[in-house]
């Protein structure tokens, strides 16, 4: 027997709509737990916060990893960072991280891949700044290894299968006068681009505002706009930079 369906087809807007609603449903029913962040970068990212076992792709600057970083170690996961030797024990305590869960491996030499998933079998978040191009065949057993065992990998720069990437713009200074004073905050835009939606996420944030900290230039504002054709912003070639 068949059943005969008549196609009707749906306006491009709804379907975007539609999308983004059945991947909100998703994120919340998931069987992995979602780890949580910052209100403002919870917004963002699909499922509201760091599904278990996916990574995602960062551009710099290094203060946008350390505000993700923030929460999960304020509620008790142990989170390790991997080839960033100039990373801040103190701009990463003013963003809110706790010291006393965080685990360094500056110097992981050649063998990152491997420290990298050796950690990420103990911790739940690991963050990295790859010293390399990674051999495909290395990406799938640590795409695996994260799933086993349910961690988070952050990888500041382009990374394959990212469930999602994080670029920032627009970033203006606060201050500094004319030829005098003291930087005291920056306001930029986060943008999110995820593989589940074909909807850009983006808001404007404070990072650092003037405490030091991660906070919404307008409190629960985020604005949404249609992806473009073209594949995610490549950072490859953006120095990276610690925040101190």
């Amino acid at each position: 027997m068949r059943a005969i369906v008549r196609h009707q087809a749906m306006p491009s807007a709804d379907v975007h709509e539609l999308r983004a609603r059945l991947e909100r449903v998703q994120g919340r029913r998931m069987e992995a737990p979602v780890l949580p962040t910052h209100p403002a970068l919870a917004d963002l990212l699909p499922g509201g916060g760091l599904r278990a076992g996916s990574m995602y792709s960062l551009a710099p600057p290094t203060s946008l990893l350390l505000a993700l970083l923030a929460r999960p170690t304020q509620e008790g996961s142990w989170c390790g960072v991997v080839g960033m030797p100039e990373l801040g024990a103190e701009a990463a305590e003013h963003l809110g991280v706790d010291l006393s869960r965080l685990v360094l491996v500056p110097h992981p030499g050649s063998r990152w891949v491997a420290v990298t998933a050796t950690i990420a079998e103990v911790l739940p978040v690991v963050a990295v700044r790859p010293a390399g191009r990674i051999a495909d065949g290395e990406l799938s057993r640590l795409a695996a290894r994260l799933r086993d065992r349910g961690s988070v990998l952050l990888v500041q720069g382009v990374w394959p299968q990212a469930e999602a990437s994080l670029s920032v713009s627009d970033a203006e200074w606060t201050g500094v006068g004319d030829g005098h004073g003291y930087l005291a905050g920056r306001t930029l835009t986060v943008t999110v681009h995820s593989r589940r939606s074909p909807v850009l996420r983006r808001a404007r944030l404070q990072l650092p505002d003037i405490g030091g900290r991660l906070a919404p230039v307008e409190q629960g504002r985020v604005e949404r706009a249609p992806a473009p054709v073209e594949l995610a912003p490549d950072f490859a070639d953006m120095p990276a930079r610690a925040v101190s």
